[in-house]
């Protein structure tokens, strides 16, 4: 239960057939706290679909446990087998239709914007933002698996994310902003 109108609770997903990760934080004003952090482990699954479905009903039951405020994923990387890629396509899916379904808003990151939010490097390896996260985060479990610690980054980098004044897309130039914005242009 939430305590006061600044807290707000994050869930992050980090996608999987094998293997989903998951980390949740709270928020309190600017400071971040790690509320948990674990797996849901598919290995012992063999139908597809069925990992699917486990993948939707774990997320909700995660869901309808912490009531978080919002829903930040990891998508998906770009890789050569377009077969795995669909699977997790699927995987993703699955989690953010849970979401949906009890209406958290859901907020996609992908990995190297996960990673330059907590190591300041795109390029990190997951190991790299598994050390930073437990520094920010203050936990110290070690043998924690980096599916875990890749969904908790997508929590952390949503809150980090949240906290920018979004940008507006368009063309850049003086005379669209002119034309745009006549009322404010003095000549």
């Amino acid at each position: 239960m939430k305590n006061s109108q600044d807290e707000r609770i994050i869930l992050g997903i980090d996608p999987g057939t094998t293997v989903t990760g998951y980390g949740l934080i709270s928020v309190a004003g600017k400071t971040p706290s790690l509320i948990t952090l674990g797996i849901i482990d598919l290995r012992k699954k063999t139908d597809h679909f069925q990992k699917i479905r486990t993948v939707f009903e774990e997320t909700l039951k995660l869901i309808d446990r912490y009531h978080p405020d919002e829903f930040a994923v990891e998508a998906p990387f770009y890789g050569k087998n377009i077969q795995s890629m669909l699977k997790l396509g699927r995987a993703q899916g699955a989690a953010i239709s849970a979401a949906l379904y009890r209406d958290l808003p859901v907020f996609e990151y992908a990995p190297r914007m996960i990673k330059m939010s907590i190591t300041g490097q795109g390029q990190a390896s997951k190991e790299q933002v598994a050390t930073m996260l437990r520094t920010i985060l203050s936990f110290h479990d070690k043998k924690l698996l980096l599916d875990a610690t890749d969904a908790l980054g997508a929590a952390l980098c949503h809150f980090y994310q949240s906290g920018k004044p979004a940008s507006v897309k368009g063309s850049g130039s003086w005379e669209n902003f002119i034309r745009k914005n006549s009322d404010r242009v003095k000549e």
